[in-house]
């Protein structure tokens, strides 16, 4: 793990360790499908009302993209938080369930996009393999799809299994919703309505809505907002645009009503918020 705070890429491109000597305040941020993993210390995580708490030897597994709050409760110099994040591949998902049988061990009947549990010893197991191929740079390429595919394979053996499912089901409600999502992602800057998403989706308007907070605790029309607002402040903050600049980069059309939201949502305004963000390198 790595020795000075941070969050720190690897060679392995889905792979990214964290550390900190500090606990943090919240920080909205974004996360996608992956694996968490807190090696030491706790850390919590809000997905609208639901708070997830996950410290040393639990998992945490975001299925979808979903706006969080997200902060380390447990570090200190003597004892930092650890952890890791581990993206994880849909159509590697996807064949991996086509690929397996299932029993109704894990079923569960409430659609959510995030899950927490403690790790098994086969998770730990390739999860600690993951991270010392980073020594044998040589063989990530043959060896670290392989090991990504075991931990799949295994979140799937998980009470994980449910949740991550039913996103590659085609058919399921989360699978349409997670289409829908990653349309979002994709288009959030454009103008749509909501019958047009609930049409794509091939739900009724009112059958919509009730899945998609179901999902991301969030209504469709909170959750585009916030997808502007995440990726203005990513915008002014790595390409070091102003905030008009980013506001009409993101979809907005008003700089003040941006501006408003921006204020409301992250708790000051744009540029008092960025430069505090540099100040603390709360993002690097």
């Amino acid at each position: 793990m790595a020795t000075q705070d941070g969050i720190f890429n690897t060679e392995i491109a889905a792979l990214t360790l964290v550390r900190r000597s500090k606990v943090s305040e919240p920080m909205p941020c974004v996360y996608g499908l992956g694996l968490g993993v807190t090696v030491q210390g706790g850390k919590r995580v809000t997905l609208g009302e639901d708070i997830y708490d996950y410290a040393e030897g639990q998992t945490l597994v975001a299925s979808v993209d979903v706006p969080v709050v997200s902060h380390i409760t447990s570090a200190s110099v003597q004892r930092p938080f650890l952890g890791l994040h581990l993206s994880l591949d849909s159509k590697v998902l996807g064949q991996a369930v086509a690929n397996m049988d299932f029993n109704d061990q894990y079923n569960n009947t409430r659609q959510s996009a995030m899950s927490v549990v403690d790790a098994d010893d086969g998770i730990l197991d390739a999860i600690n393999r993951l991270i010392r191929l980073l020594k044998e740079p040589q063989l990530i390429p043959l060896v670290a799809p392989l090991i990504q595919e075991e931990i799949v394979f295994r979140l799937l053996q998980s009470p994980h299994s449910y949740q991550l499912r039913q996103i590659v089901t085609a058919g399921s409600a989360s699978q349409k919703i997670a289409k829908i999502l990653y349309w979002l992602k994709q288009n959030y800057k454009d103008d749509f309505s909501i019958v047009d998403l609930a049409a794509e989706a091939h739900m009724s308007e009112s059958t919509f809505r009730q899945h998609f907070r179901e999902v991301t605790k969030l209504s469709p029309l909170q959750y585009i907002k916030n997808l502007r607002l995440q990726e203005a402040r990513q915008l002014m903050l790595n390409q070091r645009l102003d905030a008009n600049t980013a506001a009409l980069q993101v979809g907005y059309e008003s700089a003040s009503q941006f501006s408003r939201e921006y204020t409301r949502f992250f708790g000051r305004p744009p540029l008092k918020d960025i430069n505090a963000l540099r100040l603390s390198n709360a993002f690097f």
